[in-house]
């Protein structure tokens, strides 16, 4: 055992190495501000500074009694030369996480009735270590007696975090720490403050701290890990939180979840190389039979709080909700998705979902619309301005004109006051298309196309018929096809304006014939200059026996290339035959009909018989006898109309 005496003499002979270090007094609210201030005065890194606290600091009560800490800082032993510190961004520097990957070893003293404790641990990461001074300064402060120096010094080399007894101490009951707990925040927290103890008094134990808050209506949310702490370390006439209630927490209210877009206003606007797209506005909300329309996310139970002293705090369960659906909606059994039973757009009526087949555009489709895609049908008011689509998969009703535009529809396309296509309008109805006029456009019908004032300039394509009928039923101009009949009040014009007619077979496949005789006659016409080219290639081999790296690579190119053109003329030349064999078994013979005249000009094409028509004809009807084309009475068409614009 050590005396007073022999601990000066050992602080003595510690205060003459140290002289030589380079001693730094530093203050700061906190440890980790401390520590900075001591960083950059000495111009170290942290894990290269020791430090003694002088005086501990302290947090106070709510402001009150706050204290700084105040360090005595210096070089590490082993640190001879100083290394620079960096501090720019001093700002981000975060001492939490340093302490958690560098936290420095401790010397932990304990006083107990069996005797004085000292317990070391080992540092962390890149932590200090503690030094022997730093302990016996540890046990000077908690303990006014004599302890064994040299098992003091074997703790600190081990640091094996275990307490072992240094020092024997005459127990005081009546002088051991004093617990009070304070139970603030209704209830909420609860705060242990200790007194030091006096001469031969004990620090308090795990077992007694916890039983006394026990016993003093502390029974629920006890921090186990706090109240350990504060056995290792007790911080002495300070107020330490050691249990803290559960607030209560209400569980959400249940929530409808729409997987399209509710808000009409939001408009999302796409962009097409760069730039924002006005016609895209996507403004209807489309969705197809099967989709999911929403989803209810059920309410959340309740979580009831509870109080230090154990009173439960009560809490409300989440309020249920409901998903209303109303026209061509299914919900699930469980209550929770909203299906779309058709297709078509996608609203909210009156608090319910709604899925319409119809899409109504109130005025003309413009740049307030943008363009229209709609899984339904669409009418529109008004007018379809220049350069904008509407496409459906249901039918298209305009009850205004259609301009240079784009219309597409699965079903039937009626436009009332006629289509004026200006060379760049294009029309496709999956069945008929139904109009007061056509010009200048670009038309296909999956079935029929009917027109009241006429056809002029116009592409026409009809799988069945074409039939202009009313007072100026006219068709001038342009290549119209059918595929059984072409019916008008006139055809052509006086001025002998060239109007090329033809029916008797599939005019689809008779255009798809048509393209591929064109790009079968560039094929050919392509082959025919690598032919030459591998002509003469192997002409200079023949006369100079060897050709050029370059000439070598060339010749290679254009026999892959002939060897690539040859197939695609193969399947050209298959799919061609295939398409004649085909038109060559259709049973229709078509006929072409006009009730008032025909004019000089009008070019007549029933099947493969042709007719130049060079004579007016009054009330005819053209129809094939082999392959010639006869003149015959006028034949009024046979189609019923009204079923047709009722299907």
């Amino acid at each position: 055992m050590v005396g007073m005496d022999r601990l000066k003499e050992y602080m003595q002979q510690q205060y003459s190495e140290d002289k030589q270090r380079n001693f730094v007094n530093v203050s700061g609210d906190t440890l980790e501000e401390a520590l900075n201030a001591a960083a950059i005065e000495l111009s170290l890194p942290l894990k290269r500074i020791e430090y003694e606290i002088l005086e501990k600091g302290t947090k106070g009560l709510l402001g009150v009694g706050k204290k700084p800490y105040s360090l005595l800082a210096y070089p590490a032993a082993d640190q001879h030369e100083p290394e620079s510190l960096d501090i720019s961004g001093g700002d981000d520097l975060d001492f939490d996480e340093i302490a958690a990957r560098h936290r420095d070893g401790e010397a932990l003293v304990r006083r107990t009735r069996q005797g004085v404790f000292l317990k070391v641990t080992k540092p962390e990461g890149g932590g200090r270590r503690v030094t022997e001074n730093e302990s016996l300064t540890e046990l000077h402060r908690r303990f006014d007696g004599d302890f064994n120096a040299a098992l003091v010094a074997k703790i600190v080399k081990r640091a094996d975090g275990e307490y072992v007894k240094v020092a024997d101490m005459k127990h005081d009951p009546s002088n051991d720490a004093m617990l009070t707990v304070n139970i603030v925040e209704l209830e909420m927290k609860a705060l242990l403050t200790a007194t030091p103890p006096g001469p031969g008094g004990a620090d308090p134990e795990y077992d007694a701290i916890t039983g006394f808050l026990q016993a003093n209506g502390v029974v629920e949310g006890i921090k186990d890990e706090v109240i350990a702490r504060f056995v290792d370390k007790p911080e002495y006439n300070e107020p330490v939180l050691v249990a803290e209630g559960r607030r209560p927490r209400h569980g959400a209210d249940a929530r409808i979840v729409y997987e399209f877009q509710t808000d009409s206003s939001q408009i999302k606007l796409k962009e097409t190389d760069g730039r924002v797209d006005f016609k895209e506005l996507n403004i209807v909300q489309n969705v197809v039979a099967g989709q999911v329309v929403a989803r209810k996310v059920p309410a959340e139970p309740a979580e009831p709080g509870v109080t230090v002293t154990g009173k439960v705090l009560p809490a409300e369960d989440g309020k249920d909700a409901t998903i209303q659906v109303g026209k061509n909606v299914k919900l699930s059994e469980d209550g929770r998705t909203a299906v779309a039973e058709i297709n078509g757009q996608v609203v909210i009526s009156a608090g319910k979902i709604n899925v319409e087949p119809v899409y109504v555009v109130n005025g003309n489709v413009s740049l307030k619309t943008g363009n229209i895609l709609f899984l339904g049908t669409v009418v529109v008011k008004g007018h379809v301005e220049d350069g904008f689509d509407v496409k459906a998969s249901g039918n298209i009703e305009i009850m205004g004109g259609v301009g240079k535009s784009n219309l597409d529809a699965e079903g039937d396309i009626i436009v009332h006051q006629g289509i004026g296509g200006k060379s760049e309008g294009k029309v496709r109805a999956g069945r008929n298309v139904w109009s007061k006029f056509i010009e200048n456009a670009d038309v296909f019908a999956g079935d029929l196309v009917v027109v009241s004032d006429g056809i002029m300039n116009c592409h026409v394509i009809a799988q069945r018929k074409v039939i202009c009928k009313g007072k100026r039923a006219s068709i001038v101009g342009g290549h119209v096809r059918a595929a059984e009949e072409i019916n008008a009040k006139s055809l052509g014009a006086v001025a002998g304006t060239e109007t090329v007619l033809e029916v008797g077979y599939d005019p689809t496949s008779k255009e798809r014939l048509t393209a591929l005789e064109q790009e079968r006659n560039e094929y050919q016409k392509k082959l025919e200059e690598i032919s030459r080219n591998l002509t003469t290639l192997e002409n200079m081999r023949r006369q100079r026996k060897k050709l050029t790296k370059e000439k070598v690579e060339n010749y290679k190119r254009l026999m892959k290339g002939k060897q690539q053109l040859t197939a695609e003329l193969r399947r050209i030349a298959k799919e061609i035959e295939e398409i004649q064999e085909y038109l060559h078994e259709l049973s229709t013979s078509g006929r072409i009909s006009a009730s008032a005249t025909v004019f000089p000009g009008v070019k007549v094409y029933i099947k493969d018989a042709p007719l130049a028509v060079k004579n007016e004809f009054k009330a005819v009807s053209f129809v094939a006898e082999g392959d010639v084309v006869k003149v015959t009475k006028y034949q009024e068409s046979d189609e019923d109309l009204a079923s047709a614009r009722k299907g």
